[in-house]
């Protein structure tokens, strides 16, 4: 197994977005003044725990979640990996990187939480973090046991890692309906938009995107796909077998 040092968490490719978030915190407020400046920020994607009437984030109808009432908007016939969109929802504040895959009907978007914006819980915030980043300081990987290495498999780890929200129903309304406004924008035949920050589902995720990445055909796992879209968005009571487990039997 390849194994890399880590002298700090899984931020330095946002670095330098975390540096423009706070650059703009001390630029703005020499522009605008008062309270033209906190609705600015507010109003902004920097911010998205404002629940303000008004807020451009949220004007419109709900374009992210459950829409349509069909009960079986879950068996997708197919899935693909979309770089496009991928790449669209990363480019917002306060995701440090997102998958998406399209099917026949929706959209999933798994995404990974950084610094780069405020608000992106609905509730907690950093207070109930699922992530423990300490490590960072002290040139290691987990911080309890002082292990230096990180096998580099999964996007989202309990240490030294991007930041995951167990339930989808605590991520901001107001992230969630940026995301889905920006992916209707690029894909407007899109039934339902459904996205989540779990752990299992944005690591599952990425395992399914490194078998597009290689040029493999996602076909055969297509039962496994909608398995776990119905466990995270759907109410089902099982979750698939990792796909990583699932290929080492074979």
């Amino acid at each position: 197994m390849n194994k890399r040092f880590i002298r700090s968490p899984l931020i330095f490719p946002v670095i330098h977005r975390i540096f423009i978030f706070c650059l703009a915190l001390i630029i703005i407020p020499t522009l605008l003044s008062g309270c033209n400046y906190e609705r600015h920020v507010q109003d902004s994607d920097y911010d998205y725990g404002a629940q303000q009437k008004n807020d451009p984030k949220m004007l419109g109808t709900r374009m992210y979640g459950s829409l349509t009432g069909n009960p079986d908007q879950h068996d997708n016939k197919y899935f693909e990996y979309s770089s496009m969109l991928s790449r669209e929802v990363s480019d917002i504040n306060g995701v440090a990187t997102a998958i998406v895959m399209l099917t026949d009907k929706n959209a999933y978007v798994g995404i990974a939480l950084d610094w780069t914006a405020v608000g992106t819980k609905r509730i907690g915030g950093r207070t109930m973090k699922e992530q423990n980043n300490t490590g960072s300081n002290e040139g290691v990987y987990n911080h309890r046991d002082g292990t230096p290495y990180y096998n580099n498999r999964k996007m989202i780890t309990p240490y030294n890692s991007y930041f995951s929200v167990n339930d989808h129903n605590l991520i901001s309304r107001e992230l969630k309906q940026t995301i889905a406004k920006r992916i209707r924008r690029l894909s407007p035949n899109i039934e339902e938009v459904h996205i989540s920050a779990n752990k299992d589902f944005v690591n599952e995720m990425v395992d399914y995107a490194k078998e597009a990445w290689l040029g493999r055909p996602l076909e055969p796992w297509v039962d496994s796909f909608n398995i776990l879209v119905k466990y995270q968005f759907d109410g089902g009571k099982t979750m698939p077998t990792p796909i990583s487990e699932m290929k080492d039997r074979r």
